[in-house]
């Protein structure tokens, strides 16, 4: 059996995750049930024969701010390919969020459930932070800190 990290409740920033195991490399996913920004649910059934990408971020981090663009440009690239581009933003306000994104730009999906989706993932608590997962559904990678470009632009070959 591989090892777990077990999350009790840590703090995410603003958010407070409950207790349950991330996976470890290699390893299912069980994704929670979340909505997006405009209210429809994300489901699970999304993520099935699409590799996904999450990216956790806050409104104030200048790191997330290059970080995303270049998720932004991801996105659009990915547009018919089996891949979801997925934020996840730490505010709770849902209109400073549509405002942030739409004065940059950006259009990938985002939820303001983080602390779902961060105690599903990952028990790092650092932004921007980027996780992958693959078309199988099980967790790859989990990337701490802002990305360069070319390195965001090369995981579209998770879509295969």
């Amino acid at each position: 059996m591989k090892r777990r990290d077990l999350l009790a409740g840590a703090a995410l920033g603003a958010w407070t995750l409950p207790a349950i195991a991330a996976p470890a490399r290699g390893e299912a996913v069980s994704w929670p049930a979340i909505a997006l920004l405009d209210g429809t649910p994300w489901l699970a059934g999304r993520a099935r024969d699409s590799a996904v990408v999450v990216v956790f971020w806050s409104l104030t981090c200048p790191y997330c701010e290059r970080h995303n663009a270049h998720v932004a440009r991801l996105h659009r690239a990915a547009a018919g390919r089996p891949l979801n581009v997925l934020g996840a933003v730490r505010e709770r306000d849902a209109d400073a969020v549509r405002r942030h994104m739409a004065q940059r730009g950006w259009g990938f999906p985002v939820t303001l459930d983080g602390a779902a989706l961060g105690a599903a993932l990952s028990p790092r608590r650092s932004v921007p932070l980027t996780v992958t997962v693959d078309r199988h559904g099980q967790l790859q990678e989990v990337i701490p800190g802002e990305m360069f470009e070319d390195d965001v632009m090369g995981l579209l070959k998770l879509a295969g």
